[in-house]
């Protein structure tokens, strides 16, 4: 009887490599970028070391850098200068994402520019949509608001709206919106399956969309449920998504996986704030290899099933794989 030796293929890192299954391309990773209106409220974020919060042509410097390194896709969260309680600033044409989505087209005019379309960022109470008057988010009023901004996105010159809010309908109301106005090769990303996770707490500290009262499970996913993921994102898919979103990642690549295996459609996973900073936090204390641990992580989305990659990660993933090729 021959001997079954699988180690002969891990003898060395040439070997290692020409056998290896899966592979994290910096094509498929997507750059998070938080844009400030106010130049003042721009700077490094305590809960993400190496995150800062930028200018518009901070943005634009940063998509210049990102391309460097071959990343062609970003993906813009804007902090307002103004809230209220319809999230005004938003849909406003002359808002900050859809001003840096004008500056980052006029300097890379290649570069993908994903938009993340929600109010939380936008609203004084904190909350994804517009309040009734029990105090819930009004899911259908929120739909008309969700439309509107859309529509101004894509007439900056977004290429792919993300809608994070977690409404019923919302990629149909988007997707007859854009389609209306003309808006026929916007793309939708939706966040299909998003959880209500303690994961993004550094998110909150970055956008400064804490909730002034209560919490978003109402309207984001309960994280014991997993087929209940599967019915959201076949409901999305049905009405117009283009691609499919899971968020978070790591606790969530059982999600990720029966998704691959259920549709055939393109789909992302966010690697979110609270994944990064454990790694940071882990390294910084000299408890991991930080390197080898994001390394690790960001194969176990794409091993799982994912096509795209949102992360936090990105820049300094691609500023390392650089670094090898050269």
């Amino acid at each position: 009887m021959i001997a079954v030796r699988p180690r002969r293929l891990r003898r060395s890192e040439v070997v290692r490599a020409l056998v290896r299954e899966h592979r994290v391309a910096v094509e498929q990773l997507v750059a998070p970028l938080f844009v400030v209106q106010r130049d003042e409220d721009a700077g490094p974020i305590q809960a993400m070391p190496g995150i800062s919060r930028l200018t518009r042509l901070g943005a634009v410097a940063e998509a210049r850098a990102l391309w460097e390194l071959g990343i062609r896709s970003v993906l813009l969260f804007g902090l307002p200068e103004y809230k209220d309680a319809v999230a005004t600033s938003n849909y406003n044409p002359e808002g900050i994402v859809q001003q840096t989505t004008r500056s980052i087209k006029s300097a890379l005019p290649g570069m993908l520019v994903v938009a993340d379309l929600c109010n939380c960022e936008y609203t004084d109470h904190g909350h994804c949509g517009i309040l009734g008057a029990d105090g819930d988010v009004d899911n259908d009023a929120t739909l008309e608001l969700l439309a509107r901004t859309a529509i101004t996105y894509a007439e900056a010159g977004v290429d792919v709206v993300a809608p994070s809010d977690m409404m019923d309908g919302r990629v149909g109301a988007i997707r007859h919106a854009l389609d209306a106005r003309g808006h026929t090769g916007t793309a939708i990303m939706a966040y299909s399956a998003k959880y209500a996770s303690a994961f993004y707490g550094p998110f909150r500290e970055a956008a400064g969309s804490q909730p002034r009262f209560g919490n978003r499970r109402g309207y984001q996913m309960d994280p014991p449920n997993a087929r209940e993921a599967l019915r959201e994102i076949a409901l999305d898919i049905d009405e117009g998504a283009d691609l499919v979103m899971v968020k978070p990642g790591l606790p969530y690549l059982d999600v990720v996986r029966a998704a691959r295996d259920a549709f055939d459609v393109p789909i992302a996973v966010f690697n979110v704030s609270g994944e990064y900073a454990m790694l940071k936090a882990a390294a910084a204390n000299g408890w991991i290899d930080g390197d080898e641990a994001v390394d690790e992580t960001l194969v176990s989305f794409v091993r799982a099933g994912a096509d795209v990659v949102i992360t936090y990660f990105a820049k300094e993933y691609a500023a390392r794989i650089a670094r090898r090729a050269q």
